[in-house]
């Protein structure tokens, strides 16, 4: 009898553990990675970072969460559910990618900035360079990119397939990771992310992204 309670208790707790695992395994929302008013004086006010990550990419979170739950995708990896839900042939695609791409173009978006100057790491600096010409010339085509992109979506520096550099554009979460891409660099062009602080002036906001608000040593350590 005695053995049997054992046992019971045994099994018991592993179903405990088990179920504590895969409730540990729901994606969460990370910090910011500096305070909220950190990048204020670089152009991306308290307020925008309080609804930005706050409250949309704490939406992609809740209701990334929920619509996988129960699926085959439950307890994947964030690369693995991209990969594996989106559809190239789609003209929108569904629920499960839209939320879990936008969970991880926030997670790299907020790494990818920082407060103060930052320095361009020459191996970085060089590199574009060489594929874009010059560091003018790669803003420039940056920033065209991104004011380019009609209605909601990202802007891109990538490392292409063959290792060569591009700047790429998407629609809505669509993000490198479905095309084989490295992601280098990336930026937020739905209108939550600049409109408390630029209005409808994307092509500032651009600029000011690139001059005030980039990590480039982040960017280089993606290379």
């Amino acid at each position: 009898m005695l053995h049997g309670i054992r046992n019971l208790i045994y099994y018991y707790s592993l179903l405990t553990l088990t179920l504590e695992g895969a409730h540990n395994m729901a994606f969460e929302l990370p910090n910011l990675p500096y305070s909220h008013d950190a990048l204020a004086d670089n152009g991306m006010s308290k307020e925008t970072l309080e609804y930005h990550h706050d409250l949309h990419h704490n939406a992609y979170v809740t209701n990334g969460n929920a619509a996988i739950a129960g699926t085959e995708w439950e307890n994947k990896s964030l690369e693995e559910i991209i990969v594996g839900t989106y559809d190239i042939n789609a003209v929108a695609q569904n629920g499960i990618f839209n939320n879990i791409s936008q969970l991880w173009n926030h997670n790299q978006f907020w790494e990818m900035m920082g407060p103060g100057n930052s320095s361009m790491p020459s191996e970085l600096e060089n590199s574009l360079i060489e594929n874009f010409g010059s560091i003018d010339d790669f803003k420039t085509k940056f920033c065209a990119a991104g004011a380019g992109q009609f209605g909601s979506g990202w802007c891109w520096l990538v490392s292409d397939k063959d290792g060569s550099l591009k700047i790429t554009k998407t629609e809505n979460g669509v993000n490198p990771i479905c095309f084989g891409q490295k992601t280098l660099l990336g930026c937020d062009v739905w209108e939550h992310s600049y409109y408390i602080d630029f209005r409808n002036k994307r092509p500032v906001y651009l600029t000011n992204f690139l001059d005030n608000l980039v990590n480039w040593e982040n960017v280089a350590s993606r290379m």
